[in-house]
């Protein structure tokens, strides 16, 4: 059984409500990893989650401890929340770089997906933060400067151009349809497995020992609807890349 790591997906919301003269408010919580969980558990796959909030307390602290997993995977959760814990941001005292950690895990042969959102890779005006870290050295991506989302308002097909890769094996040509994505760009000797628009999808690619994904759209709303999430080729898209992230280990 593969053992997936997976990181974000996940918000506090504090809203304040105006009833004419009067104002109250109220605060709740919420996550959106039901679809990606149930997918790679069909796979076979044990579905182990951080969410954002508790990234500090719970994310391992050693390359060695990040080694029990078969994959580790970011979703719209920002490199300050991954990298600025309060030992540094209040303390003053020096703490292990998560990001590092993560490139060291992979160099030795794990493997890592950053999948596309507000708080990833870019993401909202910038504040993904991944720009010139450890993680956009080991991806197979070049980051852009600054806000990097491509918002579809009017919905986008993602179409696969290379059918022969085995991620893409029992997939359709093209998928239903996407309201958004981060722009990437590809680097030298990455391979570009789906595109939507003129701008890559799904990317792969290796560092040191092992092998990585760049997953420029969400993998659950709004830039991915329910009709993406709830297409019978979801479960086979993220059980064929886990397939090809774990092939070599």
């Amino acid at each position: 059984m593969k053992k997936i790591l997976f990181v974000g997906e996940s918000w506090h919301v504090h809203v304040t409500e105006a009833k004419g003269f009067d104002t109250f408010t109220f605060d709740y919580y919420e996550q959106a990893t039901e679809y990606i969980q149930t997918a790679l558990e069909a796979a076979g796959c044990e579905f182990c989650h951080i969410p954002s909030h508790l990234v500090e307390q719970n994310f391992p602290t050693t390359a060695e401890a990040l080694a029990a997993y078969d994959v580790v995977m970011f979703s719209d959760v920002g490199a300050n929340t991954m990298n600025l814990p309060m030992n540094v941001f209040q303390r003053l005292i020096p703490t292990v770089n998560k990001l590092e950690l993560v490139r060291e895990y992979v160099k030795n042969g794990g493997a890592f997906v950053m999948i596309g959102g507000y708080l990833t890779f870019q993401g909202i005006q910038g504040r993904g933060c991944y720009k010139r870290t450890a993680i956009e050295e080991l991806l197979p991506v070049s980051l852009l400067e600054g806000d990097d989302r491509v918002e579809c308002s009017q919905g986008m097909t993602p179409r696969v151009i290379c059918p022969e890769h085995p991620a893409m094996d029992g997939l359709p040509a093209e998928w239903p349809q996407v309201l958004g994505y981060n722009r990437l760009l590809p680097k030298e000797n990455a391979q570009v497995l789906a595109t939507v628009g003129a701008d890559p999808l799904v990317v792969l690619g290796t560092y040191g020992k092992g092998r990585v994904c760049a997953y420029a759209t969400d993998c659950a709303p709004h830039w991915s609807p329910e009709a993406f999430c709830k297409w019978e080729g979801y479960p086979r898209l993220w059980s064929n890349l886990v397939g090809w992230l774990t092939e070599a280990q």
